[in-house]
């Protein structure tokens, strides 16, 4: 008997890698009919519809290439209530992200559907860009590139007083340690840096065996010449990192956010590089995307920013389908997933 499953991709993760990844994945024999949808995203923002946030494209685009299919694998598709209401025969979405932000959980709980995401698909890439962005705060790459091009040698990035910091011996702390925080980790220790973590969902004993200190928030900031931040943005995260705690940084910290913007309490942020209080300020993600035309940190100094880039890679894409169609996959093999985001809704 012949399964229908929708691919419904984007320009970063094609239809074509869902299709290909779950044809390799798939249980021996299985007849699978292919649909697929490509949404706009990246070259349009995700937004939220139909009740979902970060989702791209309309119910209705996502309800006509639905027909019959009893599998879904997206990465940005809106799955809300009114899609699940038009889509009686949809029994599985998989979203190839570290969270279904893009599916009405309730409403696919209601309508028997289960919902699987991809946690750490991105991981190594993330990772590997909050170090970039690190080394590029510290040395002040991007604005010595930008002057070179017009023409401005300076020498004086020589001086003392403007001269950079190397992160051998320096103290780093992570705000978060999941998949992202513990591979920025390991990258810093090579380097030489001392490494606190502040996460309240860490083992002791993992942090101790990764040769990482956990300690507290304000015992981070107060003893780190570089914060990074790799926190999950929930309503207790949200503003973590304010006004109020920003104060204990050390002079001329740098501070790094490639996870969440709404981790991050942007009002402060220009007057304390203005005091030359905060070093340097690396951004990747914002608390509106993408900032507007008059954000005052465009005009703030030692600000580096960059349109949400961290996950970027191919690699990040072929993983993130595969990690889906595994989840699809088990779905018509009748086995537990491995990443549930709703496992009140049985086999």
């Amino acid at each position: 008997m012949t399964t229908e499953v929708l691919a419904a991709g984007d320009h970063f993760v094609a239809p074509q890698l869902f299709v290909d990844a779950l044809a390799e994945a798939a249980p021996p024999g299985a007849d699978l009919a292919f649909r697929t949808l490509t949404s706009g995203w990246p070259t349009e923002p995700f937004g939220p519809v139909g009740g979902v946030h970060e989702a791209s494209g309309t119910e209705e685009q996502i309800i006509e290439a639905l027909g019959d299919a009893e599998l879904a694998l997206t990465q940005m598709a809106p799955f809300t209530e009114k899609v699940f209401k038009a889509a009686p025969r949809l029994r599985f979405v998989g979203v190839c992200r570290g969270g279904p932000v893009n599916v009405d959980l309730a409403a696919a709980t209601a309508a028997g559907v289960r919902v699987s995401f991809a946690p750490g698909r991105n991981a190594a890439a993330a990772a590997e860009f909050a170090v970039g962005l690190i080394l590029a705060a510290l040395r002040r790459i991007p604005a010595a590139d930008r002057e070179m091009k017009q023409g401005h040698w300076r020498g004086d990035y020589y001086a003392y007083e403007n001269s950079g910091i190397e992160l051998d011996g320096a103290t780093a702390g992570l705000v978060g340690y999941g998949a992202v925080g513990s591979i920025v980790a390991r990258v810093l220790r090579a380097f030489g840096t001392r490494v606190l973590v502040h996460d309240p969902y860490l083992d002791p004993a993992r942090a101790a065996a990764d040769g990482v200190e956990l300690v507290g928030l304000e015992d981070l900031l107060s003893r780190s010449s570089i914060v990074s931040l790799h926190a999950r943005l929930t309503p207790e995260t949200r503003n973590l990192i304010n006004g109020d705690n920003l104060k204990l940084l050390p002079e001329g910290a740098v501070l790094v956010n490639s996870a969440r913007g709404g981790l991050l309490d942007h009002a402060p942020l220009p007057a304390l590089l203005r005091s030359g209080r905060l070093g340097a300020l690396a951004l990747d993600v914002y608390d509106v995307e993408p900032p507007p035309a008059d954000w005052p940190l465009h005009s703030a100094p030692h600000v580096i920013t960059t349109p949400h880039l961290g996950g970027a890679t191919r690699q990040t894409a072929h993983r993130a389908a595969a990690i889906t169609a595994g989840e699809a996959a088990r779905f018509l093999r009748g086995e537990p997933l491995r990443h549930p985001a709703n496992p009140e809704v049985g086999s």
